[in-house]
């Protein structure tokens, strides 16, 4: 980190004024400002919102809540519903339904970890203007708190876009989980379903990530019924900016930092890289699994579809096999039958591989869509926030330097002063992009503790796992039992009874 730096550049001007300019060379440096990414200058910035609670007692880096805290904010569905034909192409719609999660109002828990959570993140709890489109909100003493939406509403995929854009525009230092590809010409139901799935993954993390559950932007997606909600949500992050802006802790951020933040960064970047590895890996070999299952549904449905049709021939039998007639037929008979228990079992193949890839493999996509995120926001903080810093500071050297040149060649007093007011542009500049990279280290830490508190998914995986494998034996075998006194008639025994091997290592009796 450059902490300090303002003191170091000041002390290469000496005891003049604070002086700034830039000519051809550093304007050629020089970066266009970032759509979505206001700097403002420190002496404007302002609160948009006077009415937000004060600054909080203790460390507000560190933020304690659970799983189950998180999981209760909101459940929210979606679900595709029939196609409409536009003029050219099949629009694909969903519903998307938030659930909803307990109201903070007369749930003394669920408000105070409300307080607390909205205290640590330094933002009140009503980061946007009212609106009469979104729910209604209800006072309680010393905050305001909103009930989850329990709404319906229809969504396009350009939405979802425009949505996503307006999360990195509000939250450009938070974990904004991608969105899946746009639609391909000739995508079918395999990528429609798959889309949906990773659709509802992503509204999911949003709806139950605390900075973005309760920001205005989510409201309006979530339960905003009227024509063109992408204007809507357009309009509503128009005048509010970014988090940088509206957070009281920005300036301070640098405050609550430990010492050692940025090992602690590459520490924690290198752990996420190598958990993602290895649950793409567990992911991987899940999908396997379930698909296995949905596999062997098929061929155990194939395999007593061919018994009953053998059952059910219909070809006579030759004068030389007159003799047989009767076993023939018995045969027949017990064969015909036999496809309703292979059915059954069939069905609860499919059950099992259906259970797993919701109960398993999705979870695990959950999670893996979770570290993306984090290993997204990594490369943000790298390629954005820090390189701009270091661009702005490398303009600001080339200021001084020509700000050293026009000394010397005594250049005309107007553009010696427009050198200046230009350097001390540059300075407030920079500070602002030391302040945002103090601020997104600060996002960074509480990130990662965002995704430790998603780890114990992991025992909720497992035991979804572990249950789906003991219920889906469980019933099978039972089919299997079931099965297995309807083969007697298979099997010849003495007397010309039809008995079944005692064993798999008995084998078929001679007789």
């Amino acid at each position: 980190m450059t902490g300090g730096v303002m003191d170091r550049l000041s002390a290469e001007a000496g005891a003049a004024p604070v002086v700034a300019a830039a000519e051809a060379e550093a304007d050629e440096e020089a970066d266009p400002p970032a759509a979505g990414l206001p700097t403002p200058q420190i002496s404007e910035r302002r609160d948009p919102y006077p009415n937000r609670m004060q600054m909080p007692q203790g460390n507000p880096l560190l933020l304690s809540y659970t799983l189950q805290e998180l999981l209760a904010r909101d459940t929210v569905q979606v679900e595709l519903i029939p196609e409409k034909k536009g003029l050219f192409l099949k629009h694909v719609e969903y519903e998307v339904s938030s659930q909803g999660g307990r109201s903070a109002q007369g749930v003394k828990g669920s408000a105070c970890w409300c307080l607390s959570l909205g205290r640590s993140l330094g933002h009140s709890f009503y980061p946007g203007p009212r609106s009469p489109e979104v729910p209604q909100q209800r006072d309680m003493p010393g905050f305001m708190v909103f009930f989850r939406f329990q709404s319906s509403v229809y969504r396009r995929y350009n939405d979802f876009v425009v949505f996503h854009e307006m999360l990195l525009h509000r939250f450009p230092y938070r974990m904004v989980p991608a969105l899946p590809p746009k639609r391909v010409l000739g995508a079918d139901r395999e990528f429609i379903e798959s889309r949906r799935r990773a659709l509802r993954r992503f509204i999911n993390l949003v709806a139950r990530h605390p900075p973005f559950s309760e920001d205005v932007a989510l409201r309006l997606f979530l339960s905003f019924s009227g024509p063109d909600v992408q204007n809507k949500l357009k309009e509503s992050t128009q005048c509010v900016g970014d988090e940088f802006m509206n957070c009281k802790l920005a300036p301070r951020a640098k405050d609550f930092l430990p010492a050692d933040i940025q090992t602690q960064f590459a520490v924690s970047r290198e752990l996420i890289r190598n958990i993602y590895n290895s649950f793409y890996k567990l992911r991987d070999r899940a999908e396997r699994i379930a698909s296995r299952a949905i596999d062997n549904a098929a061929d155990l449905l194939v395999f007593g579809k061919e018994l009953s049709a053998l059952g059910s021939d219909t070809t006579p039998l030759p004068s030389w096999a007159a003799l047989n007639s009767s076993t023939w037929g018995s045969l027949k008979q017990a064969l015909k039958g036999l496809s309703v228990e292979f059915a059954l079992l069939a069905d609860k193949a499919a059950q099992q591989g259906k259970q797993e890839e919701n109960d398993v493999v999705e979870k695990l996509n959950l999670f893996l869509d979770l570290l993306q995120s984090y290993k997204d926001l990594c490369e943000r903080h790298e390629k954005g926030v820090l390189h701009k810093h270091q661009r702005a500071l490398h303009k600001y050297s080339l200021m001084k330097r020509q700000m050293m040149s026009a000394a010397v060649q005594s250049r005309e007093p107007d553009s010696v002063e427009q050198l200046e007011s230009r350097i001390v542009e540059q300075e407030n500049a920079i500070q602002t992009m030391e302040l945002r990279s103090y601020f997104s280290l600060y996002c960074l830490h509480q990130e990662m503790q965002l995704v430790h508190v998603y780890l114990p998914l992991t025992s909720h995986i497992l035991g979804a796992f572990v249950n789906s494998q003991i219920q889906g034996h469980k019933e099978m075998s039972k089919v299997w039992n079931d099965l297995k006194p309807k083969l007697n008639c298979l099997f010849a025994g003495p007397n010309s009874s039809l008995t079944l091997p005692r064993s798999p290592q008995d084998g078929v009796s001679p007789h």
